[in-house]
């Protein structure tokens, strides 16, 4: 069983980080790289030089396991941060976060905060890569709809030069790829079949869905992390990010204090460090990462993509709906069907 926690209040700032610096120490598992998160840690360790983080990089899966893992010996991880909003929320739900309130979570929109324990912390959409030395803009697909009449129109022409997820080695692309399905079957699963007829590229990484476009394997890429894509096309030319207009989906990486934290205080101010306007001004000063508060002025890139998707912008709650297709029956089920469909059985 776990320990009790006490019940979450709000503390003063200054009584946080008295207790923060006691404990000396935060102890942080993320599925963020290192590069994105790097100037967020030189800031937080310049306001509170009595708090030093230890910041562990990994993939998400592995966070995951890993985390479950040390469970057993009362777990060394203060703050959980992830980009694989499922595997988080069910950590949260199988009991291991505490709650945690303050002026930052309330500052939150609704859909990125679920029972008070998991946080919404980056407002990521999700984007289509490509070649732009193989397409003109005016080739590029501009939502779902235009992809698929695009691959009906002329599928030889793209037969071998399109990738994505591997949904059954990507925890990020298993959520996308899910995710879709919840928001418009019938296109995803058409998709999917002009996916096969074309013979789609499957990989197991955003790193390398982007190399594969970049260095012209593929000419387009589906359902890429928009932040990862703008922050390589702001240092390669040759690759071009689209956001669909008919529907983007926007990803969160979801944060939660660990309830077995062995320092609890030194995780809410670093989470309240993430939250605040400070922090999230920091975060989207990242290529594709914008800030989660509405009360955080956008920059000029940003506000253009409001202005141009509106509406469009479909961001994943944080809650219990991400659970769904963690459900090992469910889960299968979709992993056969989509095998099926884009490697159909040679009859």
């Amino acid at each position: 069983m776990f320990a009790a926690v006490p019940p979450a209040r709000a503390q003063s700032s200054a009584d946080l980080q008295v207790a923060a610096a006691r404990e000396g120490v935060v102890v942080i598992y993320a599925a963020t790289d290192e590069s994105v998160a790097r100037e967020l840690l030189r800031d937080f360790t310049r306001l509170y030089p009595g708090v030093r983080v230890e910041y562990h990089d990994m993939n998400s899966v592995e966070l995951y396991r890993r985390f479950l893992a040390e469970q057993k010996e009362g777990g060394r991880a203060d703050v959980l941060w992830s980009s694989a909003m499922d595997l988080q929320v069910k950590l949260v739900n199988d009991g291991h976060a505490q709650p945690h309130r303050s002026a930052e979570t309330a500052a939150l929109p609704s859909w990125a905060v679920w029972k008070n324990e998991a946080f919404g912390t980056t407002f990521e959409p999700v984007a289509m890569v490509y070649n732009r030395e193989a397409l003109a803009a005016a080739q590029v697909p501009a939502s779902h709809a235009e992809f698929l009449r695009l691959l009906a129109e002329d599928p030889h022409e793209y037969r071998g030069r399109l990738t994505t997820y591997d949904p059954a080695r990507s925890g990020i692309g298993f959520l996308l790829q899910t995710q879709d399905v919840l928001a418009n079957p019938v296109v995803f699963w058409r998709l999917a079949e002009a996916f096969g007829r074309t013979s789609i590229q499957t990989v197991a990484s955003t790193a390398a869905m982007l190399d594969e476009v970049a260095e012209g394997r593929a000419v387009l890429g589906y359902n890429v992390l928009g932040s990862y894509a703008m922050t390589r096309a702001a240092q390669d030319s040759r690759l071009g990010v689209v956001y669909p207009r008919d529907y983007t989906l926007v990803l969160s990486r979801v944060a939660f204090i660990a309830r077995q934290a062995p320092h609890p205080n030194a995780a809410r101010l670093w989470l309240d460090y993430l939250l605040s306007p400070r922090g999230q001004r920091l975060l989207s000063k990242s290529p594709g990462f914008y800030s989660v508060r509405a009360d955080v002025p956008a920059d000029e890139a940003a506000q253009a993509l409001r202005r141009s998707l509106g509406g469009a912008f479909r961001p994943i709650p944080i809650g219990a709906g991400l659970l769904t297709y963690l459900d090992q029956k469910k889960g299968h089920s979709f992993l056969r069907q989509w095998r099926e469909t884009i490697a159909p059985p040679v009859p």
